[in-house]
């Protein structure tokens, strides 16, 4: 028998996972979600599907340099890192996926810093595993550390490798991952150095370093945005103390990018996908794309528009619709129609920058028997498949931090219940 106990303990005692609360509440459930085997292929296929959708969007934008500006309205600093990575975006991504009378719908695609993967992995290492299930993460360090040799591979560095971590050291949210990323590359052979943008330089050798340590590969889980400038999405935001570009930190980066001396993974193409103007794109531009492509974005996708060109009809239809920050993420910077009144649906089509905004129409995701909606973030690495994180959530939320963290197993066979 679980508890959510013996769950936060078992976490603590790894030193990964310090905290298992966050504002006095707990963030982890015992209770894990089970999947059948149908359903679970299900959410791997729509999110694998919209992933190599992104892949050809980054093609065909890299093709017609001129969307970056027209369409996506990069900035001067976003537009560099994509010139400098075009069409190069993925290494590992999350696909935030419900399941719905329909079928499964892909909300969006967290292609630049995904994060959750070690309560993903550690949840369902401590934890009991129900009889005829299979756990969908027992895989995912392998697949993360072998992703990252390949990428320094095609830079020519070949056995033990120096891997850089970068984060912003001044925020706590990650830290298990970054903890978690760091034991994985250990076990691997592989030496670890840590740090922030503000630890980057240049080495003689042209590979970008961390404190002075020249690195053959550097996972970035610093936003691409941030990276760039930083500007309000709302009428009356305050700017950003550190609203300017990182510039020599980015120079030194995307330089050792550019001459393939040092691997970046998630490489800087990511500001381009990531962006969720990307999801609109799909649907404004879908004679562009493949018809797989095509077949993918109409089964998966719910319709999503540009904010500016759809605000007029948007006034009195607020139930139909979420409104999105182009880069907002967690649940921030999120309006769900119908959990909103009015007025306040009013105040927010009033405020926002249209440009930074986008809408996407509203679906109804199935509840659990509690009236709870799991958020099955599915990881895809390379293309492909590799883990699930569950979050679990009221169903008039978004899926932010007071969502709680689930192990999650499938059934090996169909008909047990």
């Amino acid at each position: 028998m679980n508890s959510t106990h013996q769950l936060n303990a078992g976490l603590q005692a790894t030193g990964i996972v310090s905290d298992p609360w966050l504002d006095g509440s707990e963030r982890f459930q015992a209770d894990p979600v089970l999947l059948t085997a149908t359903r679970y292929r299900d959410l791997c296929a729509a999110a694998t599907g919209i992933a190599a959708v992104h892949d050809e969007l980054a093609r065909l934008v890299a093709d017609s340099p001129e969307l970056a500006d027209s369409f996506f309205g990069l900035t001067r600093w976003q537009r560099g890192m994509w010139q400098c990575s075009a069409p190069d975006w993925h290494g590992i991504a999350r696909a935030d996926v419900f399941w719905t009378a329909h079928g499964a719908k892909v909300c969006e695609l967290n292609s630049d810093t995904p994060s959750g993967e070690a309560e993903a992995v550690l949840c369902n290492r401590l934890v009991n595993r129900p009889d005829g299930t299979f756990d969908p993460n027992a895989q995912f360090a392998e697949r993360f550390v072998r992703m990252l040799e390949q990428r320094a591979h095609a830079c020519g560095h070949t056995g033990a490798l120096t891997i850089g971590l970068l984060y912003p050291t001044e925020m706590p949210e990650d830290l298990s991952m970054i903890a978690a990323y760091q034991e994985w590359l250990a076990a691997k052979g592989h030496a670890v150095v840590l740090g922030s943008p503000f630890n980057v330089g240049l080495a003689a050798d042209g590979r970008a370093t961390l404190l002075q340590v020249p690195c053959d590969v550097i996972v970035r889980h610093y936003k691409s945005d941030w990276f760039g400038e930083r500007l309000p999405v709302a009428d009356g935001d305050a700017l950003c103390a550190d609203r300017g570009p990182l510039v020599q930190p980015l120079l030194h980066l995307l330089q050792a990018q550019v001459e393939r001396r040092t691997a970046i993974c998630n490489p800087f193409g990511a500001v381009l996908t990531q962006n969720k103007r990307a999801l609109a794109f799909c649907w404004e531009e879908l004679a562009r794309f493949s018809p797989t492509s095509q077949a993918a974005i109409h089964r998966w996708l719910p319709r999503t528009c540009r904010l500016e060109h759809v605000r007029e009809d948007l006034w009195h239809d607020k139930d139909r619709w979420v409104l999105k920050s182009d880069y907002g993420c967690e649940g921030a910077e999120v309006v769900i129609g119908c959990d909103v009144d009015q007025a306040t649906w009013n105040a927010t089509l009033t405020s926002v920058v249209a440009r930074r905004w986008i809408a996407q129409e509203h679906f109804t995701a199935e509840r659990d028997a509690d009236g709870a909606v799991v958020n099955h973030g599915v990881y895809v690495i390379a293309g492909v498949e590799a883990g699930l994180l569950a979050r679990v959530h009221a169903a008039n939320l978004p899926t932010d931090h007071a969502a709680r963290c689930a192990p999650v197993f499938v059934r090996t066979a169909e008909g047990m219940q």
